[in-house]
């Protein structure tokens, strides 16, 4: 079987897993809120979390396909380079002189796909979970920026906190209180940000 075969054959596997980590990373940060994100998501909001996730903002695109390229060229500087003691400890590497050329492309390949899930999977869960403690300790401190402006369609208005939203609801703090809200976009007109802060309106 080709290599560019068995690529194929993996893809699919491969977008689950990403909506996997996609949900982890929702749950993480939502959870330290009170929130459970599943019950205020939409199968399209699950299964767009991945691309949503890639282009949440420059660093973290940057940051996937630096980890993705780097991975797609790991297996031909192991195959390369196995016989140094210092990749082979690194990579734990185990030894191959006993293999074919074949075997020894195919051992590379799985070690890489394990390598690429474990570390996407601390990617995933660690910026869900740092990035809802780091919200949440501002919040507790008062040093949360409620730079946004919830225009309802019954012409009220309120300063927030944005924490997120997705196809159904928006989640944020309230000026002046440290309750959490979440809000259907249908009662919502718009919502207006400081560009400043990296937010625009919508």
């Amino acid at each position: 079987m080709k290599y560019s075969d068995e690529i194929q054959k993996l893809l699919p596997l491969g977008y689950i897993y990403l909506v996997v980590l996609g949900i982890l990373k929702e749950s993480c940060f939502y959870y330290q809120f009170g929130i459970n994100i599943l019950k205020y998501s939409t199968i399209m909001d699950i299964l767009i979390s991945p691309i949503a996730d890639f282009m949440s903002n420059p660093i973290t695109l940057v940051t996937i396909l630096l980890i993705f390229t780097f991975h797609i060229y790991l297996p031909k500087i192991l195959l390369k380079y196995n016989h140094k003691k210092s990749v082979q400890k690194l990579f734990k590497l185990k030894p191959t002189d006993e293999l074919s050329e074949q075997e020894k492309t195919n051992y590379y390949n799985t070690l890489t796909l394990k390598l690429l899930a474990s570390v996407l999977l601390y990617f995933f869960v660690g910026t869900g979970i740092g990035n809802g403690h780091f919200a949440l300790e501002r919040v507790k401190n008062d040093t949360a920026q409620y730079n946004s402006k919830l225009n309802y369609t019954t012409g009220e208005s309120e300063q927030i906190f944005l924490l997120g939203c997705n196809s159904l609801y928006y989640f944020y703090i309230q000026k002046g209180t440290k309750i959490i809200k979440i809000t259907p976009l249908a009662s919502i007109k718009n919502i207006e940000s400081n560009l400043k802060t990296g937010f625009v309106s919508k």
